[in-house]
């Protein structure tokens, strides 16, 4: 029963692990982090307020509303192109009103992001892998298919693992930036990505639990028959 288990605890992973992969730009409500900035001012009853989600390949600007003595103008958003590492460019630091945020982050730094899609594609091996263990064989048993699963479930396992942590540790290296940098006029939430990342971890590992229950079961079903 336990076993039976595994594919669908790999298809949550791969599912999540695909929403993560295609965040922004691609989809908007999944993200790594997001930066927002409320400035206002007394002075001509002025202020400016924007937000800017950032996913693995880029980000996208939420619309940004500019009060003047009292009169409301607010502009569209837009995401950046779809592209491999990305930068705090003047794009993002005019929208947050804050020039200090250009080259905090680095394209080599977020270069790392591209192991997102790398693990989902594992994963999506192991799932395939893991289907085979809901057929059982001649003997009643699905031992090679659960030792296969083991096997690449465990390096995407382990490689969603690595992911999970390079996440947490950019979002925070970038959080501890940002507040020097802006002097915590900026504030920085972290995304649902980061939380989906750790959830599909979560699954891979409970699924490898699922495929060594079923190489244990095949092992007990195995006994010599005696007349």
């Amino acid at each position: 029963m336990l076993a039976a288990l595994t594919p669908v605890l790999v298809f949550i992973a791969f599912l999540l692990l695909l929403l993560v992969s295609l965040s922004a730009p691609i989809i908007n409500t999944v993200f790594l982090f997001r930066l927002s900035a409320n400035v206002s001012s007394s002075l001509f009853r002025s202020g400016a307020s924007g937000s800017v989600q950032f996913g693995v390949w880029g980000y996208c600007i939420s619309a940004i509303k500019v009060a003047v003595i009292g009169i409301n103008r607010a502009t569209d958003g837009r995401c950046s192109s779809t592209r491999l590492g990305y930068t705090f460019d003047s794009t993002v630091a005019d929208a947050l009103n804050a020039d200090e945020l250009l080259d905090l982050i680095s394209k080599t730094t977020t270069a790392a992001l591209v192991l997102h899609p790398i693990a989902c594609g594992f994963t999506f091996l192991t799932l395939l892998i893991s289907l085979f263990i809901l057929r059982r064989g001649s003997n009643g048993t699905s031992r090679l298919p659960s030792l296969i699963t083991l096997g690449v479930g465990g390096l995407a396992a382990v490689l969603t693992s690595v992911v999970f942590l390079i996440d947490v540790i950019f979002v925070a290296v970038v959080r501890n930036r940002v507040r020097d940098a802006s002097d915590d006029n900026l504030d920085v939430v972290w995304g649902n990505a980061v939380w989906m990342t750790l959830g599909a971890t979560v699954a891979l590992w409970l699924s490898l639990i699922g495929a060594c229950a079923g190489i244990l079961t095949c092992g007990r079903r195995r006994k010599p028959t005696t007349y």
